[in-house]
């Protein structure tokens, strides 16, 4: 509920009008969950496997597994069609209370405390500052937010050799749910199990009034200080925390440790059929440029314990501060064993300092230092605080002194990150009313403490003013973050008429897999997921590096650093790819965050060949799937033509630059700067149209006589600019460009850097008859199911089969009757030898890694199979452990605030 109250004091959906989908949330998520929705109604060309809409066809295993492994991910079938945005928000708010609900689960577990305090820290480690700032944007790691109090309370069942077979579902649920996260949520337990079994003085078994394991003490003391208490004695020097004879035992130890290892190990291999897939198209993706990781400033860390701080480059550790005036409190704690301070605060040290040092930063991150969000993982020391609050307080309001030394340290926190960037100017007003809060909390619950008995009111008040002081906090923290957040990062609007209109004149021209029909762009991204078609638009963590290559050689554009290819309006690749129905978007206004988009929607047709072509068995000489460097005469035009088999283009050799006077613009009223313009003059065919390829370049380009200038948006490394179409030649075969870049594209005074053969003079009626001699030539019919293609062939085909998908790794083809082998590759398209007696073509997908997987996943099924029979032997030969309760006995009433 806080979390929805958050949204709607920011006024975004669904309780306002202005939109959510930001970054990844617009591009990624949203259409992805639209598209998993059609996939699970059965109204999609592919399957769980394969993705005939996005890519030419990509492996939609590993992007199953990325970001809709979630169960709460099926609920988006319970949604209209035309509201994916309330489906993945609806499924946001689940997977937030769920973690909290989790948490305060595990809280309860560590420690007997009273439940109400118990489900407000719960509630405030959903709602930390790492769930606003990056959770709720990117909803597939709110499953790792899930996944560690989960992860904890198996490490708590296997410390007390409980649950062995429950235990290894839950490993496999979370890391099945999303593999990332769920990485770094094991971790996480893996410190929690540790500081568990440093600190608690039983032997990992639940004691029971009249009975305790062979050599243990006494239950009572024993059990008190497994709770983190000390139990007085008559005399000091007998406490449990001090006395030898309560110190665990090595065996217990390594016995937990070794039942911990081999849940885990089987609940991974569990998980492996998924895991491994994905594993291996992430080792096959696009690569990104090396990120190196640079620490943040102590001071913007501790800035960001703060309530309405939100940035991407700081740890996002906010929790409350009532919270963590708590956690605070526990080295002054003398209510708590010190042996139990010392192990939770170290451990929390220690977490804190691995944000900060490179080589714990890759070990979180799995070896690879991430692009984006360098801190991942703050979510897991956000959960390790709240355990140390709940330690401190589930005996009682902690004692003066504690109180005391917790509201300093929070003060010299607030000092330390006085001035810093990240403190907004609700930062410092909000702590202050939350901690006024929490300290009239803590008064009433001490003078009902002073009081007994004090009835019931003092406590429901103490919990109140509590619950107020968190939620407050809360509620400004999201409202603010989410204000920041729409400022300063890309956004994409919600969804409305101009995706609605263009869904259904792709349903009424969709004609696959006789040729593709390309949506074109519309606002978001992944445009074919959210709008249907089939396209080549596709932005994933796992896109083929392959694929990007090709595509981006081809003078397709692309945005992520290459992992966002979308698709260009250009006949030649449209013959390449078989794209029949091209539709085109005319925006009736610019994109606003509170209003939904208009566009005036064009269809074009035009004539393609079917997916399936015939060429000559030599591939074409030259690389065809590598962009060129600057000054190789390998253009997109010339790798275009390789691939489509015929020449298309005229190609001026190194056009010709001239430097006309530059112009003057004033970007502000205290600075003016000189723009170069820069003009290349070069020889075409009259009456062929210009197309110019310029991927880094950034700014316009216009064709003399030829049309109004045409923008281009190059940034490199992080966006390639598509090929365009600038007009066509006139009368004369002088053809001059003027490019006149952005001011912000590089330094004053700059040379646009270009390649060497930038213009391509293409003719119309070649191109026309290429289109004819692939269809004469080509197949006769295209079939395809889920994740497989069949076409039949002229009879007598030589040369080789060539298929309009690209060739990532997963593909076996074959022609004839002939079993499926590995595909070949032709200029980076599927490929099929011919040898003039096949009369058809076969290719069929199976993502790589699902043998190995499933061979992981069989065998830890044979391991969890083998686990219940022992354990069901063990308890048939132990009558004591037939009568063993499956939680310790609770007691009577629990503990007063």
């Amino acid at each position: 509920m806080l979390f929805c109250l958050a949204g709607r004091l920011a006024g975004s959906y669904p309780f306002g009008t202005r939109t959510r989908n930001i970054v990844d949330l617009g591009q990624q998520y949203l259409p992805f969950h639209a598209y998993w929705r059609e996939l699970l109604l059965g109204r999609t060309h592919g399957d769980l496997f394969l993705n005939w809409s996005s890519g030419f066809g990509t492996n939609f295993l590993g992007d199953f597994g990325t970001y809709l492994g979630s169960p709460f991910d099926l609920l988006v079938v319970l949604f209209p069609a035309g509201r994916p945005e309330l489906a993945l928000y609806t499924v946001t708010a689940l997977k937030i209370a769920t973690a909290g609900a989790a948490m305060a689960a595990l809280l309860l577990t560590l420690r007997r405390g009273p439940w109400p305090v118990a489900a407000i820290l719960g509630t405030a480690y959903a709602l930390s500052g790492w769930t606003f700032n990056y959770g709720a944007t990117v909803p597939m790691w709110l499953d790792g937010l899930v996944a560690f109090p989960l992860l904890c309370l198996v490490g708590e069942w296997a410390r007390r050799g409980r649950r062995p077979l429950l235990g290894p579902l839950v490993v496999a649920l979370a890391w099945f749910a999303n593999f990332y996260t769920a990485y770094m949520a094991t971790i996480g337990a893996a410190v929690v199990l540790l500081v568990r079994l440093l600190t608690a003085d039983d032997t990992g078994r639940d004691l029971r009034p009249g009975t305790r394991p062979e050599g243990s003490p006494d239950p009572s003391p024993a059990a008190a200080a497994a709770a983190g208490v000390v139990t007085p004695r008559p005399s000091p020097s007998s406490s449990s925390s001090s006395s030898p004879s309560h110190r665990p035992r090595p065996g217990p130890r390594l016995t937990a440790l070794l039942r911990a290892a081999r849940t885990v190990a089987l609940g991974i291999g569990l998980a492996a059929p998924l895991v491994v897939v994905i594993y291996l198209g992430t080792k096959a993706a696009a690569p990104t440029p090396p990120t190196p990781f640079v620490a943040a400033a102590w001071a913007d860390v501790a800035a960001r314990f703060l309530p309405a701080t939100a940035s991407v480059a700081t740890p996002a550790l906010f929790i409350g501060t009532p919270a963590l005036a708590l956690a605070l409190t526990l080295p002054f704690n003398g209510t708590v064993a010190g042996r139990v301070r010392a192990g939770w605060i170290t451990a929390i040290a220690l977490v804190t300092l691995s944000l900060q040092w490179e080589p714990t930063h890759l070990l979180w991150h799995a070896g690879t230092s991430p692009n984006g969000i360098p801190y991942r993982q703050t979510f897991v020391l956000c959960g390790l605080l709240l355990m140390a609050a709940w330690l401190s307080v589930a005996g009682g309001v902690p004692r003066t002194r504690a109180l005391l030394g917790g509201a300093g340290a929070l003060g010299l926190l607030a000092w330390a990150a006085e001035g810093t960037v990240d403190i907004d100017r609700w930062t410092y007003p909000a702590a202050a009313g939350a901690a006024v809060l929490g300290a009239l909390a803590a008064a009433v619950a001490l003078l009902a403490r002073a009081r007994r008995p004090a009835g019931r009111l003092l406590p429901v008040v103490a919990v109140v003013l509590l619950l107020a002081a968190q939620a407050g906090e809360a509620l400004v923290t999201g409202k603010r973050i989410e204000e920041q957040q729409v400022s300063e990062v890309s956004w994409a609007p919600r969804v409305g008429p101009w995706h609605t209109d263009m869904a259904r004149a792709v349903a009424r021209k969709d004609d696959w897999p006789r040729h593709r029909t390309d949506p074109g762009e519309v606002p978001g991204g992944n445009d074919v997921l959210l709008v249907g078609g089939e396209g080549a638009d596709y932005y994933s963590s796992l896109t083929s590096d392959t694929y990007s290559r090709t595509l981006a050689g081809l003078g397709f554009g692309s945005y992520a650093k290459g992992r966002h290819p979308v698709s260009l309006d250009n006949p030649v690749t449209d013959a390449i790819f078989s794209i029949g129905t091209r539709m085109r978007s005319t925006p009736e206004g610019p994109l606003a965050l509170d209003r939904l988009p208009k566009a005036a929607i064009t269809v074009t047709d035009t004539p393609v060949p079917l997916l399936v072509t015939v060429h000559p068995s030599a591939p074409p000489p030259g690389p065809a799937s590598s962009p060129g460097p600057e000054g190789s005469a390998d253009s997109a035009f010339a790798r275009q033509e390789r691939m489509l088999g015929h020449t298309v283009y005229e190609v001026p050799a190194a056009p010709r630059r001239t430097a006309p006077p530059g112009r003057t613009v004033t970007p502000s009223r205290t600075a003016t700067a000189t723009v170069p313009t820069t003009a290349l003059t070069a020889s075409c065919p009259a009456g062929s149209e210009v197309w110019f390829w310029a991927p880094e370049f950034q700014g316009t380009a216009t064709l003399a006589g030829g049309g109004g200038p045409v923008p281009f948006a190059g940034k490199p490394p992080s966006v390639l600019a598509p090929m365009q179409r600038l007009g066509t030649v006139p009368g004369s075969t002088a053809v001059r460009i003027e490019l006149r870049p952005e001011l912000k594209s590089g330094p004053a005074g700059s040379v646009p850097k270009l390649p060497a053969r930038p213009i391509g003079c293409l003719d119309r009626q070649r191109l026309q008859s290429a289109v004819r001699d692939l269809t004469a030539t080509g197949a006769t019919a295209v079939r395809a199911t889920g994740h497989t293609l069949t076409a039949d062939l002229p009879a007598g085909s030589t040369g080789t089969a060539v298929l309009a998908v690209p060739r990532i790794r997963g593909w076996r083809c074959a022609a004839g009757d002939a079993p499926l082998k590995p595909a070949h590759s032709r200029l980076g398209l599927l490929a099929v030898p011919l040898d003039g007696r096949a009369t058809s073509v076969t290719c069929s997908f199976r993502p790589p890694g699902m043998k190995l997987g499933g061979a992981v996943g069989a065998a830890a099924l044979l391991g969890l199979l083998t686990t219940a029979l022992l354990h069901r032997r063990r308890r048939l030969s132990d009558p004591s452990a037939q009568t063993t309760p499956s939680t310790p006995s609770a007691p009577s009433r629990p503990p007063a605030t």
